[in-house]
Formats: C-alpha cells, structure tokens, sequence
C-alpha cells in the first residue's frame, strides 16, 4: 500500500493519495484544487488514478474533483445523500472500493454536513480484519468534531446536524479499534471547527481518551458542548460549498486568463473601475510604501482565509506581488474560488517609481511607544481586531474590540476623524485592518508591531475585560 498525507498549511487542509502499487491503482480523497503533486506521484509510483472521493462539500475551500476528472479520467465519489450538477457514484454505508490488497470501506457520518464520509482504509498485507486507518473528513478532527452550524449545510438546522454528528461520532466511530489511525480533513487554524490540534494523525483510542466530543455524555450534553461558541464563518464558506457542488471551469484554464501582467496604467484603470487591488508582500514593506487603497493580505499567512473574508468575490481582483510570487497568490485565490483575477502589476512597486501622489504608507508602533502615546494628554483610542474568544486572555486598556472579520461591516463605528492603534495578536491581521480602514478614510493609524503578544511580552499593564463598540451607543470616540 501507497499511503500520502498532503498537508497544506495555507488552508489548514489534509487531502490523500492511497494505492496499491502492484495493483497500479490508486484514490485521492479529498483533492486540493491544483492537483500537480498527486500527478506527480502517481506518475512516480507507477499507478493510475481512478477514484477522486470527497469526504463532504468544503466550504472552506475548491476541491480538485473536477480537476481529475478532466485530467486522469478519474470517477467522482460522493457520499449517498450527496447532490450535485455533475455525474459521481454514491457510496453508501458498507459500500468498498478495492485496490488489490488494498480496500476503501465507507461509513455515513453525517453532522458536519448531511452527506459526510468516513473512509477505512484496510491493508491487507499487513492485517485483515483491522482497519489500518480512518480517513474522518471534517467528521471527526484531532481533539474536535466538525462544526455543525456552518451555512454550507443549506436546509439543515445545527441541532438536526448535531443530532446526526453525535451518531457519528459516538455510535460509530468510538466503536472502532483503538490501534485505528485518525487522518482528518483539517487542522489548527481551520474555521471548519472551534479547537483543532496541530497534530495531523492520531489514533482513535487517543481520540477516546483526550477529545472532548468522545467522552460519554447524553446527545443534549455534547449539542450543548458542540454548539457554542463556534467562531463566526466568512462569507466565502457559502459561496465554495455551492461551487463544489456544481459543474465549473477547471484551475488551468482560469490560471490563463489571471496570470496577466499589467502596467501601472492599466492597474489604476481597473482600480479606477472598481476592481480591488491586494498587495500581498509582508506587512512590514506593504507599511513602508503602497498603492492608494490597496487591501494588504500578506501572502505568507493564513492568505487564502483572509482574502475569502476580506474580498468581494463579485469584483475584480488585481495582485501587487514581489516579483515571482504572482502565479502563487492566483493560484491561494484560485483554491478558495477566487477566480475573478484579472491581472498583476508587472515589475511589482518598483514600477511606481517617485509618483508619490500614488502612494501611501501606514505607522508602526512598538509596544513601549504606544503605551507612552496612550498616558499623553490627547491618547489615540486603541483598536483590537481579535476574535471575542482571544479577548479572553486580557486587554490593552480602554481597547475596543471589533473582530476583523466584521471591520468591513463595522468600520462606521468608529470616528474616521480619530486616531488609532491597531492590535492583533501577532501582527499579520492588524496590518489587513490598518489597510482596510485607510481605504475607508481613516489616516490616523498606526500598527502595532508584534500585536497584542509584544504588549504582554513588554510587562504593559494588561486588563480581564474591554470596551465593545456597540452602533446603539454611537461613534466611538
């Protein structure tokens, strides 16, 4: 048995490559949408894909079913309660696919979403009657279950698909050996869940013993437990469930028409016409110098999740990228379904040259100097763009908090006439909201360097709770 675990931290996502090289067939489950490395190593192992299985609808991001499909001729499986535009065959409970001495045995575990998979994978050169793994898609994670509350689940309430996850999980996958190996759909950072490990396997016996959703409990206790505080879901989730389900245009041809260089020009043309320009060079360059109303997404970050949050997915797109990271940052779009590129800046800022009337940069603050600014006469307001379950280990004082996520809908809160520092917990989300709020207006801003992590690491006075920036109370002042 050939057996790859492909993980790509840019969206927390695991997908998999299983074959049986005497056999010369192979499956991939769970497929990113640029589908080169499992080309690549079919090609090297000598097997032929003939399966692309999806353990559910993501809605986190576009997989590369169709990209199979098209490429290898490989058949699209879904689970049985699946829909969907395109040809597939259903898998159902018990159902097997059979690679050789390798075989695919499929579990229903609905509760993410309605047509959840789970897959088991047997080798039979090594043991029999034991499942050698358990592929669980966002079914089961390492230290959490799937979230039951995400929209991509059109038509189903929480509770129904809680109901269903408690099943799943407790009626079925507890049930397996202890020795089972456990390969998720997802990771530490993934939205698709509320607490996932950065470990990315684990077995089930692990799973029964430290995850908190395997422990014995009633169906009412683990809906209790499942369903709150969950963090709140982009927009783009939706959206990528709904394209995943549908008939679509595959990433190479959509690459042909995005990877197109532009003039200075022709960018403030497009821009001009409403197109949205990201600038995915890190923070610190972005701050130093950039284009007028330029939305800075640092490409070395959590880039794909926050570009589907901060996007509009219905405008055009132009990059501005440190020259030869252009094709990497449509492909990250691409991925999410961003397939609305039209274009990067040719020779990258460079080209600007001494037009200053272009240009902008935006403060930055060490932790010492804003907390010196913030004891003067006439202190800036401080800005926290942290998730309400980050708030909890403590706040700059007299911080108002509104999650980045929510800054596009929320910025009229605030006075644009007031001057602010903005906070993260790091630095990579405060330098997104400190170029959103200057497309809005805002010029008095200023970034503090290392976030809320280079506040506390300073020994600065830090407090249990915040002000919220509430739209009844009016502007924060």
């Amino acid at each position: 048995m050939f057996f790859k675990q492909y993980y790509l931290g840019c969206l927390s996502h695991a997908s998999y490559m299983i074959a049986d090289n005497e056999a010369g067939v192979a499956v991939v489950v769970d497929p990113q949408r640029d589908i080169g490395l499992y080309l690549a190593d079919a090609k090297e192992q000598g097997v032929e894909i003939k399966h692309v299985i999806l353990t559910h609808f993501h809605a986190d991001f576009l997989a590369g079913h169709i990209e199979l499909r098209d490429q290898v001729g490989a058949e699209i499986c879904l689970g049985a309660q699946a829909e969907a535009e395109f040809g597939f065959r259903k898998l159902g409970e018990d159902d097997v696919i059979t690679l050789g001495q390798v075989e695919l045995r499929f579990l229903e575990t609905p509760g993410h979403t309605p047509e959840g998979l789970s897959i088991l994978v047997y080798d039979f050169d090594r043991r029999e009657r034991v499942p050698y793994a358990v592929l669980t898609g966002d079914t089961l994670f390492i230290g959490d279950v799937g979230r039951p509350d995400l929209l991509a689940s059109i038509g189903v309430t929480a509770e129904e698909l809680s109901e269903m996850l408690y099943h799943s999980v407790h009626h079925k996958l507890a049930k397996l050996p202890d020795a089972t190996l456990v390969y998720p759909a997802h990771g530490a950072g993934s939205l698709c869940g509320r607490n996932l490990s950065d470990e990315t396997v684990s077995t089930i016996g692990e799973q029964r013993k430290y995850n908190y959703a395997m422990q014995p409990m009633t169906l009412k206790e683990f809906q209790n437990v499942v369903l709150q505080d969950q963090p709140e879901a982009p927009d783009y989730f939706v959206h990528d469930a709904i394209l995943n389900r549908q008939e679509r245009v595959r990433l190479t041809e959509t690459m042909k028409a995005s990877l197109k260089p532009l003039s200075l020009e022709d960018l403030l043309s497009h821009q001009l016409h409403e197109a949205q320009v990201v600038d995915v060079r890190d923070a610190i360059d972005f701050e130093g110098a950039h284009l007028v109303n330029a939305i800075n997404i640092g490409l070395r970050g959590q880039f794909a999740t926050w570009a589907g949050t901060v996007l509009d997915k219905e405008k055009e797109i132009v990059v501005i990228a440190d020259p030869g990271d252009e094709e990497e940052t449509i492909i990250r779009l691409g991925r999410i379904g961003f397939d609305n590129v039209i274009g990067y800046l040719k020779g990258g800022m460079s080209v600007v040259g001494d037009r200053t009337e272009l240009l902008r940069s935006t403060d930055r603050i060490t932790a010492y100097a804003a907390s010196e600014q913030l004891q003067s006469e006439f202190p800036p307001q401080v800005l926290d763009v942290r998730t309400a379950k980050e708030c909890g280990s403590g706040f700059v004082p007299e911080s108002v908090n509104i999650p980045l996520m929510e800054l596009e809908k929320r910025h009229h809160e605030l006075e644009r006439s007031a001057a602010f520092i903005v906070l993260c917990q790091g630095g990579y989300r405060s330098a997104i909201a400190c170029s959103l709020l200057q497309k809005h207006g805002f010029s008095l801003i200023q970034d503090l360097v290392g976030g809320f992590n280079a506040w506390k690491a300073s020994d600065l006075p830090v407090e249990p709770s915040l002000k919220v920036s509430e739209e009844a109370t009016g502007p924060v002042p």
